[in-house]
């Protein structure tokens, strides 16, 4: 029997996307705008009962339309004042590895997202550290000393507009 080689880097499947209608679409905007709101109150937003509103919030979860429910906390309220986004780019030879780097990434506790891109570079890791010297350090430590990273490239985040015209900085 023929062994089939693995491919490099694994690929995501597809899910299959069940259509979402009106309704769901409003329940998706309503919880996009507030992520708190009550049951019923979701459910008068929608003109439908609470329990028919449950039983669809239930099952946009599981089919993955909603990925989670989570604080979205403020870095600077703990201390971590400077964010930046951190453009990186492996080894051709580490490319079979891509997922286990994105891993790693994501489990320091300085890092707030790692994104996966297209381009020049292969990731984009937003970070949040206290100064410019745990930013250093960061990059100096993960990065740079990373055997699979080739290059990084800092870019320091002064202010973050946020859809409804929230500010952040």
């Amino acid at each position: 029997m023929k062994k089939v080689p693995s491919p490099a880097v694994p690929v995501a499947v597809p899910r299959p996307r069940a259509p979402i209608d009106d309704i769901d679409r409003l329940l998706l905007d309503e919880l996009a705008r507030d992520g708190r709101m009550t049951n019923n109150a979701l459910a008068a937003a929608a003109g439908i009962a609470p329990s028919t509103c449950l039983g669809r919030v239930r099952a946009l979860v599981e089919r993955g339309v909603i990925r989670g429910f989570h604080a979205d906390i403020d870095p600077a309220a703990l201390g971590r004042d400077l964010q930046a986004m951190i453009a990186v780019r492996v080894h051709s030879e580490a490319r079979g590895h891509l997922a286990a780097f994105g891993d790693q990434m994501a489990a320091l506790p300085e890092v707030e997202n790692v994104y996966f891109i297209a381009g020049a570079d292969d990731y984009l890791i937003h970070v949040a550290t206290a100064n410019s010297d745990e930013l250093r350090r960061f990059v100096v430590e993960h990065l740079s000393a990373h055997r699979a990273v080739a290059s990084t490239e800092t870019i320091l985040i002064f202010e973050h507009v946020r859809p409804g015209g929230h500010r952040t900085n």
